[in-house]
């Protein structure tokens, strides 16, 4: 499709004991505008005494955006930061220097069974801001505005879409959205963004002609109108913005432009010299390579 940049097909993983699908980084693509990581969550299906058990782990030079579907996520981090995510909700957590955190189902809802769907994505910070201090933001769902009407409704997550703006702040020009499309609705993606994709989440969809099938990451052109049409109920992930500042290294979960300072982050965490997360003394050592 001439409309088409790439196309990436996600690739499938485990992560906390149930299978997500990597779109970023990959062979193909790098990161669309700031966000060089995309993974989905799920849908997975805990039975009763089973739950999601990331243990506390480093980042640097980035944010983690966590967002989902269905499910719900107790994080917290060494900034003693305590919060459970809900479906349409957004934690948003700048590690800048460097922060370590956890992702794990609480006792209650680990008792009784659950199912868990969503999104996490990592943005790139721009490098006068890497170094920045670790920094935590829970939006609730009803901060986020929703654009509804012919047969499709729209969270904007973060950035401004469809005459709406979210309150998340980025420190680069950042698009993200939740797009859910009944069969046969169409949406249009922003053509005034530099860089631009659509990751389809569920049911299939139709673009100049050419139909896409969920875990597929489409990157477009620059300035081409583009329009896509759900074959049948569907849900896609409109992400992208500026270009970055420079490429990104990516080790781990360390995100830098520069190597040295990921070398550093790596004998940091062996050393210890991360913040610990309160009330949760397991951690994930270092990785041999």
């Amino acid at each position: 499709m001439d409309l088409l940049e790439t196309l990436v097909v996600a690739r499938t993983g485990d992560i906390g004991g149930f299978a997500v699908r990597r779109a970023l980084p990959s062979v193909k693509r790098r990161m669309v505008g700031p966000f060089v990581f995309l993974d989905q969550m799920g849908p997975a299906e805990f039975i009763i005494g089973h739950g999601l058990d990331v243990r506390p782990h480093p980042h640097i030079g980035l944010a983690t955006v966590t967002y989902l579907f269905e499910g719900e996520i107790l994080h917290r981090d060494s900034l003693g930061t305590v919060q459970p995510i809900q479906p349409g909700a957004v934690n948003w957590m700048t590690a800048g220097r460097g922060i370590s955190h956890s992702e794990r189902t609480a006792p209650e809802l680990r008792a009784r069974g659950f199912n868990l769907f969503g999104i996490q994505s990592w943005v790139a910070l721009p490098a006068h801001a890497e170094e920045a201090d670790p920094a935590f933001v829970h939006h609730p769902v009803d901060d986020l505005p929703v654009i509804e009407g012919e047969g499709k409704r729209v969270r904007v997550i973060a950035g401004a879409m469809y005459g709406a703006a979210s309150p998340v702040a980025t420190l680069t020009e950042t698009f993200y959205a939740d797009a859910a499309l009944d069969a046969g609705a169409s949406i249009p993606l922003p053509a005034d963004q530099e860089e631009r994709a659509v990751y389809v989440v569920q049911g299939r969809i139709d673009i100049a002609g050419d139909r896409f099938e969920p875990g597929q990451l489409l990157v477009f052109r620059p300035g081409d109108a583009i329009t896509v049409t759900a074959l049948e109920p569907a849900r896609l992930m409109l992400l992208g913005g500026a270009a970055m500042d420079g490429p990104r290294h990516i080790w781990w979960n360390f995100v830098s432009s520069s190597k040295d300072r990921i070398e550093q982050a790596k004998a940091d965490w062996k050393a210890g010299r991360f913040g610990a997360v309160p009330d949760d003394a397991e951690f994930i050592p270092l990785p041999e390579r």
